[in-house]
């Protein structure tokens, strides 16, 4: 379950807590302020939820505009959809519109791993370095190679994994 607040600029309107995009339509249609008049406008803000959906929702940024396509995608992207969304949106500054973008579409190399040291371990391991002979094998400086890593990749945790990327 997750719950939003719909904070009114209206300083003399009260706002209120919702969890659907027509829970909020129903409330906001009733807030007025102490004078009586209408709330048009309102600052919205994830309360509570997954982790990742707090993360997805800070990325994409929710407002009046976007709060029904943005409930609707965290309720039907899967878990490594909000993560591409997340990092292309929130770390590598790129453009997604939530009604009609694809977020399999992102130029994302994206590896689940501890540190820059294991993807540079990785890396060895499937070869991109070419093939090393195993007399040398014992003297790579996997810490030399991770720092390498550091200019092109960078680190990040999205509900509680640790991922290196890349954007494209």
């Amino acid at each position: 379950m997750t719950i939003f607040y719909a904070q009114p600029y209206d300083m003399s309107a009260n706002g209120f807590y919702f969890e659907s995009f027509k829970e909020y339509q129903e409330k906001a249609k009733k807030a007025v302020n102490s004078y009586g008049d209408p709330v048009e406008e309102f600052e919205l803000m994830f309360i509570d939820g997954e982790a990742i959906d707090c993360q997805f929702f800070e990325a994409i940024g929710i407002n009046q505009a976007n709060i029904s396509p943005a409930i609707e995608a965290a309720e039907n992207y899967d878990e490594w959809q909000k993560i591409n969304i997340i990092i292309a949106v929130g770390e590598c500054g790129f453009d997604f519109d939530l009604e009609n973008g694809d977020p399999d579409d992102f130029d994302i190399d994206l590896y689940e791993m501890d540190s820059m040291k294991e993807l540079a371990e990785h890396f060895i391991d499937e070869g991109l370095f070419g093939e090393i002979p195993d007399q040398l094998a014992f003297y790579i400086d996997f810490a030399a190679i991770a720092r390498d890593l550091s200019v092109d990749y960078s680190e990040v945790s999205i509900a509680g994994k640790n991922l290196i990327y890349r954007c494209g």
